[in-house]
């Protein structure tokens, strides 16, 4: 995909040759950041006809889960499809994980929240919106992959939805008021999961949860 959203700096920047540094280094040697987007577009949706038609985890979630996701989506794409990112990134000002950190943080997160909070079976909306703004910033933050986070992370929120015996979370708000959603996702840095679980709230009401 395109890569112009994040300031990322480490040995893992490499660009397409021909694209203007703005499709990162890929298998297939595509340099229009337009058919890029299209292509991990339909791969994506193929992931999820996999993971919620054929391969539905109905149990304990692990970050192995994560990392196999990304694999089976962007595999074809990118060597480093599956494996937590080598660079530090950030977005407008605001750093993620560093690089150096992530192996640990992904260990925590995997006992303090995917541990905690998964199966999502037995729980009211306002439980299950709380589990998923929960687990849903603290991957942001983290950020494990190069690319592709935002979507590994709502994926994991439609499973933990579709555990609970909802549909797939509706993120049409979420998309328009993106400032809204980034302010959510800063908000963790101190704990405050209050404004991601409204969004989530509003996103589980969308698909008539």
């Amino acid at each position: 995909m395109a890569a112009d959203r994040y300031h990322a700096t480490g040995s893992q920047v490499e660009y397409q040759h021909g694209s203007n540094e703005q499709v990162l280094r890929n298998r297939p040697g595509i340099t229009d950041p337009a058919v890029m987007d299209e292509l991990e577009t339909r791969l994506l949706l193929r992931l999820y006809e996999r993971v919620m038609r054929e391969q539905f985890p109905n149990r304990r979630l692990d970050v192995a889960d994560l990392m196999g996701w990304h694999h089976q989506w962007l595999g074809n794409l990118y060597d480093w499809a599956g494996r937590p990112r080598s660079v530090n990134m950030s977005k407008d000002g605001f750093h993620f994980a560093a690089a150096l950190q992530i192996p640990r943080l992904l260990d925590e997160f995997e006992q303090k929240y995917l541990h905690r909070y998964t199966p999502c079976h037995d729980v009211d909306n306002e439980s299950l919106a709380d589990a998923i703004a929960v687990c849903h910033v603290e991957l942001i933050l983290i950020h494990p992959f190069r690319e592709g986070n935002g979507r590994v992370s709502r994926l994991l929120a439609d499973v933990m939805a579709v555990q609970a015996g909802h549909g797939p979370l509706d993120y049409s708000r979420w998309d328009a008021d993106k400032t809204a959603y980034f302010t959510a996702i800063q908000c963790g840095v101190g704990m405050d999961y209050v404004p991601m679980r409204a969004l989530v709230s509003v996103a589980l009401a969308g698909r008539g949860g």
